[in-house]
């Protein structure tokens, strides 16, 4: 293909209008180059063809200081990005250029287009293999899948960062496949945290960093995702290696296309989004696919905005995920972290045939003792607890005692809380919560279940608390026996 010359016609934004003399316009999705004389260079994409010599485009670096009439020149191909083991340990900004002031890439450093189709149904594989993560509360609740798409829904402050962190560190541990990690939309702050700490641990050399962060342009922040995504893909289907995706935060991805969406002159639907939203989510969540040999797990943060989970954006996305993990604000409240809602997550991967009866079983019981525990709150804050019947009275015990059971401390928040973080076999979640259920802590001190690791940890807090007590006594009655 000849490479087309055309003028900037008018700058709005992030949205640039480029007119050409002829009349064959670059196609949809193609790149292309504006020839100005600022050091970066800046990357345009083709969105629409307004009529038979213009073409509206999506710029991803910033446009300040663009003048009308400035030459751009077509590529005729979609923007690529460079993949495969140059990237591993690189932080790289939404076009694949390196932004951790290191060594350029090599010049021989395989290149693919960030816009590609989703495997073949009939060649996506789907493994039921659990993934364990260390944390309870979702190995015990929601299950997540090697292979499958889990996502964290919580509003502002709940704690979706530290989790999605805590995960990175889980799967250090245990995973040995490669981690693709995309900020999308977050704090350049959170980005530099996340690096430094990525170095500190080690996990590095096997990760790959893509960012597009709140203080890009729209477009960096809208097309950053399918710059992880092309890097995830290249170690799926050439390497054939295992990737853990992470994305933090997949609706300033929606919202990027929003901010896009309306430069390009759509009328917004409901909620003031775009009117393609589900198209746009669905041609970033059905990438993320296992093949034959080699399975993508997604991990993703979704903010919800004002804490409405009926959003627009909120519902559209978890109607994508095998896992949907909740956190809330009243959890956060009360002190329980992570502040995952139990009974507002659920996973697909909760079934007996593929985690077997006993934790289903389990599960179920936890669930049931907790939703029960929800009911009666209104009757006790208005009552007291001493109006209940025994039966309710013991579900109540239990349920308080499983809440404080679900605590656990993290790795990523040690050095703030001083508590060592734990990771706690599911074996042991099980195990603990059915002693809880079975009544082996109705006459603990609650506070002995509360951030702790596994039951046993407890029952030693307990008796370390009932040591205290005993010595506390005893110099109590040596007192009044010497007065």
């Amino acid at each position: 293909m000849h490479h087309l010359h055309g003028i900037v016609s008018a700058v709005r934004g992030a949205v640039v209008d480029v007119v050409f003399s002829d009349t064959d316009l670059p196609p949809i999705n193609s790149s292309l180059i504006v020839a100005w004389d600022r050091p970066t260079p800046l990357t345009l994409e083709v969105h629409s063809h307004l009529d038979l010599n213009t073409l509206r485009a999506v710029a991803f670096q910033s446009t300040a200081g663009l003048a009308r009439g400035v030459a751009v020149h077509a590529t005729g191909t979609a923007v690529t990005v460079p993949v495969g083991e140059a990237v591993l340990g690189r932080l790289l900004d939404v076009v694949g250029e390196p932004k951790d002031n290191g060594p350029a890439l090599p010049k021989d450093t395989p290149r693919r287009p960030i816009h590609a189709s989703p495997p073949l149904l009939q060649s996506q594989t789907r493994t039921t293999d659990i993934f364990e993560t260390g944390i309870k509360v979702i190995d015990l609740l929601t299950p997540m899948a090697q292979g499958g798409k889990a996502a964290m829904f919580g509003g502002a402050g709940v704690g979706k960062t530290v989790l999605v962190m805590e995960l990175i560190h889980a799967m250090v541990e245990k995973y040995k496949g490669i981690s693709v990690f995309a900020g999308i939309g977050e704090r350049s702050r959170e980005g530099h945290e996340l690096l430094t700490e990525m170095q500190a641990s080690g996990v590095l050399e096997r990760t790959v960093l893509v960012y597009g962060q709140m203080n890009e342009p729209p477009g960096a922040r809208w097309r950053a995702p399918l710059t992880a995504l092309t890097v995830s893909e290249y170690f799926r289907d050439q390497k054939h290696q295992n990737v853990l995706l992470l994305m933090d935060n997949v609706f300033r991805f929606v919202q990027a296309g929003a901010e896009v969406s309306s430069l390009l002159g759509r009328l917004p639907s409901r909620v003031g989004y775009q009117p393609t939203l589900a198209t746009e989510v669905a041609g970033l969540q059905e990438r993320i696919a296992s093949v034959a040999g080699a399975a993508v797990t997604a991990i993703q943060a979704v903010y919800v905005p004002a804490d409405d989970f009926t959003d627009p954006a909120v519902t559209t996305i978890s109607s994508h995920m095998d896992c949907v993990i909740v956190l809330s604000r009243s959890q956060a409240a009360e002190g329980f972290y992570p502040a995952i809602d139990p009974l507002g997550s659920s996973s697909m991967l909760l079934d007996p045939l593929v985690v077997g009866e006993e934790h289903y079983a389990t599960a179920e019981a936890v669930r049931q003792a907790l939703a029960r525990f929800r009911e009666l709150t209104d009757i006790i804050s208005l009552l007291g607890i001493e109006e209940l019947g025994a039966e309710d009275r013991k579900i109540v015990k239990r349920a308080r005692r499983l809440q404080r059971f679900l605590t656990q401390p993290f790795m990523v928040t040690q050095a703030f809380t001083g508590t060592p973080g734990t990771s706690v076999p599911l074996a042991d979640t099980l195990s603990g919560c059915r002693a809880i259920l079975s009544g082996e802590a109705d006459d603990w001190v609650e506070s002995s279940l509360y951030m702790v690791g596994t039951f046993e940890d407890a029952r030693s807090k307990e008796a370390k608390a009932n040591a205290a007590e005993k010595k506390q006594d005893a110099g109590i009655a040596d007192k009044e026996a010497r007065a």
